[in-house]
């Protein structure tokens, strides 16, 4: 009984020691009798107890590493106190276990020298803009040299640059001068501008107003112009009505004259107008001028008869001849 006990217990160890479960994304490593013998896939796996042993065990997992910071001096003799992140994941476990002691320290310490060894190249303003370039650097160099330690190294990624107090009180002046600068620059360009506007505006206005003024010399002339023409045309109106007046006047006296009794008519006109003419003289007039017949006024109706005679003569004329 007791013996059957024993062998439980034995067979119980040897099942205990003899299988091995690895979990998904590991990997373990067993050696046989000192030796390395296999790698272990994720699953259920077999191994012959008390010869076989697990040395190692290995997630393929992407690992973040914290890279401590670090002070570098850059290329114009600038301190910078600098730390950053490394991802890196395993992908040979069998180098990984024997390619090094500690592939994580070994990578920290690469890493570091690395960064150094990239910012003492540069200027303390290129590290600031060529962060990328740093990074791309890093990952290259570590890459390189972890591939026989079965690492291979994902990317690097720098968190904080951290220049010494006085560079960044004067990167600071730097900046806010900058900005002055601009903001000056800016606010001459607006009063340029500004000054532009309002002297096109003056000038423009000076033209409207320029224009304006000539418009109005031109209508004015024009209204005064186009005035005169009415009124010469008016007056000239107003003469031909007049000189058809008289003519239609003249022509009615000449016919009233042809007729019976026309002459005797005449002649009382022209004796009642001498005499209303001589006694208009003799009313505004103190000092009167007589003709040496004054007393005969029948031979002064005769002579201004005789002159009517010849006048409606000469206006017959050339009626005569055109029959």
């Amino acid at each position: 009984m007791e013996a059957a006990i024993v062998f439980l217990v034995l067979v119980i160890i040897f099942v205990s020691r003899g299988i091995r479960i690895v979990p998904q994304q590991s990997a373990f490593v067993i050696e046989r009798l000192g030796r390395y013998h296999a790698t272990l896939s994720p699953g259920l796996n077999l191994i012959i107890p008390f010869v076989d042993r697990l040395a190692y065990r290995h997630s393929l997992k992407e690992v973040p590493l914290d890279v401590p910071s670090q002070v570098c001096i850059t290329r114009d003799n600038t301190q910078l106190t600098v730390d950053g992140i490394l991802y890196f994941q395993v992908t040979d476990p069998h180098r990984a276990s024997y390619g090094s002691s500690n592939y994580i320290i070994a990578i920290t310490q690469l890493a570091q020298t690395t960064l150094r060894s990239v910012i003492g190249r540069m200027e303390l303003d290129k590290t600031f803009e060529e962060r990328d370039e740093i990074n791309r650097a890093v990952v290259a160099a570590l890459d390189e040299a972890a591939f026989t330690w079965g690492v291979k190294v994902l990317r690097y990624e720098i968190k904080d640059l951290v220049p010494p107090q006085e560079i960044l009180h004067s990167m600071q002046q730097q900046i806010t001068a900058e900005r002055e600068k601009r903001a000056r620059i800016a606010q001459s360009e607006g009063l340029k501008i500004e000054q532009i506007n309002i002297a096109t505006g003056q000038r423009e206005a000076a033209i409207k107003k320029s224009e304006g003024e000539q418009q109005s010399l031109i209508n004015q002339s024009t209204g005064e112009k186009q005035a005169a023409i009415n009124r010469a045309e008016g007056e000239a109106a107003a003469l031909r009505l007049v000189a058809d007046a008289n003519a239609q006047a003249i022509s009615l006296v000449a016919a009233a004259i042809q007729k019976q009794g026309g002459n005797d008519a005449v002649n009382l006109k022209v004796a009642e107008q001498y005499i209303e003419a001589f006694g208009k003289l003799a009313k505004t007039s103190n000092t009167m001028l007589l003709p040496a017949n004054a007393a005969d006024v029948a031979g002064m109706v005769g002579t201004a008869l005789s002159m009517l005679k010849q006048t409606q003569q000469v206006s017959a004329a050339p009626t005569s001849g055109n029959r």
